[in-house]
């Protein structure tokens, strides 16, 4: 990562990857039948995700490197939409996820990650970017959703 992470916000990620690795091995079991229709739908959000997760941070990435933007809070591309559509992509390629496995228990796993986002990964970030950007970020929070564009 460009800028360093609290152990909190550490823990955090092992712990997400942990609920992926081992929510998804305990509840999917295997399923022994071709792909279908479902299975398509599941590939195509876990595809989506994937790209709003890996985009937003690829655009972020190249906006930052230009020296022109060096101390500037970033605001454009994908997170035009939500402070944090970084992890709503995480959340978008998980519920794909959890759909694959095709067991009503793995809404869990996304469910228990959007929770984790909630309340404890986005106001620690949030803080940390109201320290970092001050007014700028206090701005761009009044009128951007936190994590589901146009939602919240």
């Amino acid at each position: 990562m460009k800028r360093g992470i609290t152990w909190e916000e550490t823990w955090g990620v092992v712990f997400a990857f942990m609920i992926y690795y081992l929510g998804f091995s305990i509840l999917g079991g295997i399923i022994d039948k071709p792909l279908d229709w479902i299975d398509g739908i599941a590939i195509f959000i876990f595809l989506a995700g994937s790209v709003i997760n890996t985009l937003s941070e690829v655009l972020r990435n190249q906006w930052k490197k230009d020296s022109q933007n060096k101390g500037r809070l970033y605001t454009g591309g994908l997170f035009k939409y939500a402070i944090h559509i970084n992890y709503f992509g995480d959340v978008v390629w998980v519920v794909g996820f959890a759909l694959l496995t095709r067991n009503l228990w793995s809404v869990v796993v996304p469910f228990g990650l959007f929770i984790m986002f909630v309340y404890f990964n986005i106001p620690e970030h949030d803080r940390y970017l109201r320290e970092r950007y001050g007014k700028a970020f206090v701005a761009y929070e009044k009128k951007t959703k936190k994590l589901i564009p146009f939602v919240y």
